[in-house]
């Protein structure tokens, strides 16, 4: 399968309410989001040559918790290495919507 700028897929809310559910099951102390900012995410999409975007997960040995990394991926399907890589994230919990449609 090649990546292009179609991966994906498209899921309903009843689908998505579903996987976040059942991980929550399974997983019931692990952080439930992360929280990028749209200017982040637009940085790494607008890079010249991006296509999409690999999300990585991660651990911050500093403050003992999981984290994500974001970085573009190319026509190749490779990671970006020069340009926009995002961490830094804001974790829920602490920071959780007050009415969450995937809680």
């Amino acid at each position: 399968m090649n990546l292009d700028q179609n991966s994906g897929e498209v899921i309903t809310l009843s689908e998505a309410q579903n996987l976040v559910r059942d991980f929550q099951t399974v997983h019931p102390q692990e952080i439930k989001a992360f929280y990028v900012g749209s200017n982040l995410l637009k940085a790494i999409m607008e890079q010249e040559g991006c296509i999409g975007l690999r999300i990585y997960n991660a651990y911050d040995d500093q403050s003992k918790t999981k984290t994500v990394v974001l970085v573009g991926v190319d026509e190749d399907e490779n990671d970006m290495k020069e340009g926009v890589i995002v961490d830094k994230t804001f974790r829920c919990p602490p920071t959780c919507p007050t009415v969450s449609i995937l809680d």
